[in-house]
């Protein structure tokens, strides 16, 4: 792995795991970013500085690792969080919207939640999540957004791995390219 943009003033340190979650497949696990203290408080102080000027209704992820900053900054901007979850996760009478996506090793459903008080309907939702390597999961939850008659007003991601589907409007933090 090599960094090509480093945003984060500290120093990282990103571990990847070969082989995992299935042959082939090089893991990034970002868990040292969110132990260290530094680098964690500077990654949501530089998302919260991005993200502050947007009119947002609410913060978006998808689980897991996408809860570890959206409910952070959801909560820094006094806005609602809206946890996208696997299917089975959420009972079927809480489920608004399904979808299917591929991920670099694999199929999965992800069901965005309904909304108790309001509707997707003419509010701006900001989607926030770890790692961005094949898009797919970004695609499909802006889709299923749009599909409700929601406005995806942006796009953001710790890492972005180079090299798999471009997204202009994507922020990002750090970039990488996967070494082969």
């Amino acid at each position: 792995m090599k960094i090509l943009k480093n945003n984060i003033k500290s120093e990282l340190n990103i571990r990847t795991q070969k082989n995992f979650p299935k042959e082939g497949i090089e893991f990034i696990d970002i868990t040292p970013l969110t132990i260290d203290k530094k680098v964690f408080n500077e990654i949501i102080d530089r998302l919260l500085n991005e993200i502050k000027d947007k009119k947002i209704d609410y913060i978006v992820s998808p689980e897991a690792r996408g809860f570890l900053f959206g409910p952070i900054i959801a909560s820094k901007l006094n806005i609602g969080f809206i946890p996208v979850r696997k299917k089975g996760k959420l009972p079927p009478i809480a489920v608004e919207k399904e979808f299917t996506y591929e991920k670099e090793y694999g199929k999965d459903i992800l069901v965005l939640p309904k909304l108790i008080e309001e509707e997707y309907k003419n509010k701006n939702f900001y989607i926030l999540d770890d790692i961005y390597a094949t898009g797919n999961t970004m695609i499909s939850i802006k889709e299923a957004i749009k599909n409700l008659k929601g406005n995806v007003v942006g796009e953001g991601v710790i890492i972005k791995i180079k090299g798999f589907k471009e997204n202009k409007e994507l922020f990002s933090l750090i970039e990488i390219e996967e070494e082969i």
